[in-house]
């Protein structure tokens, strides 16, 4: 990820400094919704206060609101990114799944970007950052994507939606309607969250075991696998249907001695994070309805684990 800038290069002091640089936060946690990837998300950003700071200190001054400005450059920014991942992920290798996002007491010190900020104090980890909000975020339009997290995320009015998507505001209201329907197609009962890590703890045991029985009781008899090794390392090709089948896979996998599977936080939620030699190869994040768990996201790709590993 790239290190964002503060101030002009050259030197010129912000006209407006707290109004552009407290608007950094926001501005990843809608970008992060947008492209569900903390990587592009940095870069979105930086990219907005590149912009910024091109302008000259007139133009600056004229801005009437510096954080209209930027979430504007953003949004079109995250819609063009947006258009041009759906070309990119026609030809990525296997699944693609949502970069995961480590819970405040995982991330570690001396990230591999030369942070050593905790991205959970940027991005509020609310239900729209999980990781089955995201995925069905992942079936929209970029256009449908940007004005629902605008408006519905961000309470964004439509007239300012409309002028950064570039449509009419009433075409901006179907554009979120349409994504609503579509979130609330998905949507099943939620489990209370005792319950949710209490499945994730036993489904960690009975994976240790090779409990097949185990397994099969705690999935779904429809539960559904997903692996994403981006082509970098070996992962599922294509998801796992069927409890038994599930079981059978997460059975039968080789685990090293030196692998490590811990409990932790996967975007707010309870999950599972395998460490082979201090590193974190793998992260697992579950959807569970019912005491049941519904589906099964594994994160295998190294880039999309770099949040999670140390300098």
């Amino acid at each position: 990820m790239t290190t964002l800038p503060t101030a002009p290069e050259d030197g010129r002091p912000d006209p407006v400094p707290g109004a552009v640089t407290g608007e950094r936060r926001r501005l990843i946690n809608l970008a992060y919704r947008m492209l569900g990837s903390l990587a592009e998300a940095e870069d979105v950003v930086q990219e907005t206060y590149a912009r910024w700071y091109a302008m000259s200190r007139r133009q600056q001054e004229a801005v009437a609101s510096p954080g209209g400005w930027l979430t504007k450059v953003a949004g079109r920014i995250c819609l063009d990114v947006l258009r041009s991942a759906r070309v990119r992920r026609e030809r990525y290798v296997g699944e693609w799944v949502p970069e995961p996002l480590p819970g405040r007491t995982e991330w570690p010190v001396g990230a591999t970007d030369g942070s050593t900020a905790d991205p959970a104090d940027r991005i509020t980890l609310d239900e729209s950052v999980g990781m089955a909000f995201l995925v069905v975020l992942e079936s929209m339009t970029p256009a449908e994507r940007v004005a629902f997290v605008l408006h519905d995320v961000f309470r964004y009015p439509f007239s300012e939606v409309a002028d950064i998507v570039g449509r009419t505001p009433a075409a901006c209201r179907q554009l979120a309607s349409s994504a609503r329907r579509r979130i609330d197609a998905s949507r099943t009962p939620s489990s209370p969250a005792a319950q949710r890590a209490r499945v994730v703890r036993e489904f960690k045991q009975a994976w240790e075991a090779k409990d097949i029985n185990a397994l099969v009781g705690l999935l779904d008899p429809d539960a559904t696998a997903v692996g994403d090794g981006g082509g970098l390392v070996t992962a599922l090709p294509h998801p796992i249907e069927g409890a038994e089948h599930i079981a059978r896979f997460f059975a039968g996998l080789t685990r090293p001695g030196r692998l490590a599977v811990r409990e932790c936080t996967v975007n707010g939620q309870p999950g599972l994070a395998a460490r082979l030699d201090d590193v974190v190869v793998s992260v697992y994040a579950f959807d569970i309805a019912d005491g049941r768990i519904r589906r099964i996201w594994a994160v295998l790709n190294p880039e999309k684990l770099r949040p999670w590993q140390t300098g």
